[in-house]
């Protein structure tokens, strides 16, 4: 007995560390394929054992030890490529150039490898499960190098690499993958996970049947630092991060966010006041808009989980929402934040209803406030109220019951959460779209049936962005359409749209949106105060237009731009102020149009900016002064054919100071009244130069086009964004004194005019 003891260990020594439920024939598939690339551990044979997996000299016979000594080193190959973003066998996507925090070799590792595509096609062979265990895993343990690697891929197929696009936007994946040609050892196995330490000791999990608390207590094993409360594996997210955390967005779909609408998920609407509301999911708002399209409102500001006012309230991946006529309230499915939010419309503030957070009331004072607001509030100062030991998990889909209650699904329709609307307590989860249809098939059914009135062809396009069980194809579309008056209202999450049909006349049309100064700035174009020189995903791609020096006496400065809009569109509509951002620092401020037409001039000193800083916080600003702040910087913003003027002014110390102006200028592609015999496939490269003209993202231009060419529909009609960024820089000299030789000094008058092109 001891002899075979001994055997077995040293066998053990053989063998990387295999983590499996599903049996002896599977495993050895993973020791054949993962034995030359792992190093063992001393406690192989222990760690083998507690998995119920056990095996003699016969598993690994003569031939497949040879076999695998001649296969490649699938962890030596991943490490080779941190190297560089392409290579001749490789190619990174959704990751940036110089990204050194990621490509740093030491460190923790998940990596999701396998056919996760049907040969990279457009079948996803793992199903939306697997990528949202990734992404619980990735949100509990934010050290964790959390990435996926698909091997036996054509990375210069342009098809290819577009279904990879299409799946980052549509699953929101924000981890890299990583793309190899290289036909690896025997991934017949399937897809799996691999967990290593400075690329080191890994070990291997085989997808089927995955346990992924299993999963996550081994990387707690890693000694990583979770986030929340660590007594539950899903307690991902609380009401109180802090708020100085940046959250990470797919990189690769940069160009595709300068869209009006970025991935249009759900929309539902208010007949009786004749209101849609619309989930710009990967915008992460809401657009309130009425039935012509003119939009009234807009919940969310940025990426985030924060509770408060329309303007500063954060969402993260919204989806479905219903309407609550008797509360006047807006029920949000927050899919990214694992909640439900609620919007009260007259308040207009957003509250969270799961999950429910209570703050500790001795520490509500105003130091606590203060902390709170910087990021610095302690954990034992929150107290995170758990409903049950199944939370939300990625919900997607919304409806009311009619008992009151409302049924969430997640968007694959494998779980349903019945909850109760008034407290938010989930009364029960229900597994499995059968048992999901024996309680609200009739619902379900009842919602699809509006859908024998939609263009068949349409209806196919968007099922390959809705995630539908077999049994009831067209079941993911159930919060993309909504009836309003005589009109069915549908997002177009293909042509990234809005479309209309008229139920009478059966012509479907294009959802004309406008108003846009409500939009605001772009959350990625603008920056705080202490944030405007910091390098993040919002300012990558988004050059400078403008870097202007100058050189004057100090004084008034009245700055004039002139903007020459990309060759081939036109503005939708004329900018407004709400699409324009303007910062003066330094020995400069800006003048409000209020003191352009009281004429003050007076000089700006460097203290005097400081105290009036401080008197802003200190004191409460009246409903007068709020007015004429809405007014402020911009005095003048006028608009032509082919170019956009911009007219502010700013008072200027002696000393150095800078004015930075961002832009949002909507445009779509002009419609010119000989144009005949152009194609969508123009259409697409036009829009795409426009959108990129860097091709910044390393997958190409050509995945773009392709994308914006799966919609049927005239690419002229797509409103897009392009952002204006421009930097003035002023040196000025002292004042100049009065010729009596008084102390007094000359407040001078300067104006400055000078043209920016947007031209691709």
């Amino acid at each position: 007995m001891a002899l075979r003891y001994a055997r077995l260990r040293q066998i053990s020594r053989l063998v990387p560390q295999i983590h499996s439920g599903n049996g002896y024939q599977h495993s050895r598939q993973i020791i054949g394929t993962f034995s030359s690339s792992m190093n063992p551990l001393p406690r192989d044979c222990d760690e083998i054992g507690k998995n119920g997996v056990s095996f003699s000299m016969s598993t690994m016979s003569k031939a497949l030890r040879q076999k695998s000594t001649r296969q490649v080193d699938m962890l030596s190959f991943i490490e080779s490529t941190f190297s560089e973003l392409q290579g001749p066998h490789h190619c990174w996507l959704n990751v940036v150039q110089g990204n050194k925090e990621f490509f740093n070799k030491d460190g923790a590792f998940l990596v999701f490898a396998g056919p996760f595509l049907d040969n990279c096609g457009s079948k996803i062979a793992g199903s939306v499960n697997n990528f949202e265990q990734i992404k619980l895993i990735q949100q509990r343990f934010p050290l964790l190098r959390v990435m996926a690697f698909l091997p036996a891929c054509s990375i210069s197929s342009t098809t290819d690499q577009t279904r990879l696009f299409e799946l980052v936007m549509k699953e929101y994946i924000t981890f890299p993958v990583l793309l190899s040609n290289k036909n690896f050892p025997k991934m017949e196995i399937g897809a799996c996970y691999i967990l290593f330490k400075n690329f080191r000791n890994a070990r291997v999990y085989p997808e089927k049947g995955l346990d992924v608390e299993m999963l996550m207590k081994a990387v707690e094993e890693l000694n990583l630092p979770p986030t929340g409360n660590s007594s539950s594996p899903y307690n991902l997210k609380t009401m109180w991060v802090k708020q100085v955390e940046v959250v990470k967005e797919p990189y690769l779909c940069y160009s595709l966010r300068n869209l009006l609408l970025h991935f249009p998920g759900c929309i539902s609407a208010d007949e009786s006041s004749d209101r849609l509301f619309l989930s710009d999911s990967n915008h992460h708002r809401i657009i309130i808009i009425d039935g012509n399209g003119k939009i009234l409102n807009c919940i969310g500001s940025c990426p985030g989980f924060e509770d408060g006012d329309f303007e500063s309230a954060k969402l993260a991946r919204p989806g479905a929402s219903f309407y609550n006529e008797d509360e006047d309230c807006l029920y949000i499915v927050d899919s990214e934040n694992h909640a439900i939010r609620r919007a009260d419309m007259e308040r207009r503030v957003v509250e969270t209803l799961y999950p429910t957070c209570t703050i500790n009331k001795k520490s509500n004072n105003l130091w606590s406030w203060i902390r709170n607001k910087l990021g610095f509030r302690k954990d034992d100062d929150t107290k995170s109220k758990e409903f049950g030991a199944q939370p939300l998990i990625f919900p997607w889909h919304l409806m009311k019951s009619v008992d009151h209650s409302i049924l969430i699904f997640n968007r694959s329709f494998e779980t349903l959460w019945i909850m109760d609307l008034a407290s938010g307590e989930i009364k029960e989860v229900v597994r499995g779209f059968s048992n999901i249809l024996e309680i609200c098939g009739r619902l379900i059914m009842e919602k699809v049936s509006f859908l024998k009135q939609m263009p068949h062809d349409l209806l196919q396009e968007q099922i390959g962005s809705s995630c539908s069980p077999k049994e009831l194809p067209y079941a993911g579309l159930i919060s993309s359409f909504t009836m309003l008056q005589n009109h069915i209202i549908m997002c177009d999450m293909v042509g990234q749209k809005v479309l209309k049909l008229n139920k009478e006349s059966g012509v479907l049309s294009n959802f004309q949106l406008s108003n846009f100064g409500l939009l605001g700035l772009p959350y990625w174009l603008s920056f705080p105060l202490e944030r405007v020189y910091s390098i993040a995903d919002g300012l990558l791609g988004a050059g400078t237009h403008q870097f202007q020096h100058f050189g004057l006496l100090p004084g008034r400065i009245d700055i004039k731009i002139n903007v020459d809009i990309p060759l081939d569109t036109e503005l939708v509509e004329p900018l407004q102020e709400g699409c324009v951002w303007l910062q003066a620092r330094g020995a400069a401020t800006e003048v409000s149009r209020a003191e352009d037409l009281m004429g003050s001039s007076e000089k700006v000193g460097v203290s005097q900016q400081w105290f009036d800083e401080l008197d802003n916080l200190a004191f409460t600003t009246t409903e007068s002064d709020l007015a004429i702040e809405d007014d402020k910087a911009i005095s003048d913003l006028k608009s032509d054919d082919a170019r956009v003027h911009i007219d502010c002014a700013v008072n200027t110390s002696s000393g150095t100071s800078e004015v930075i102006i961002y832009a949002a200028l909507y445009l779509k592609l002009r419609r010119y009244p000989d144009q005949q015999g152009d194609s969508q496939e123009k259409y697409a490269a036009r829009i795409t130069e426009i959108l990129n003209p860097e091709r910044i993202g390393g997958i190409g231009g050509d995945s773009c086009i392709h994308l914006l060419l799966k919609s049927n529909r005239d690419l002229r009609d797509l409103v897009f964004m392009k952002p204006l960024h421009v930097r003035i820089k002023f040196h000025c000299l002292d004042h100049p004194k009065a010729a009596d030789n008084s102390k007094e000094i000359v407040v001078t008058n300067s104006s400055m005019a000078f043209n920016v092109s947007l031209h691709t």
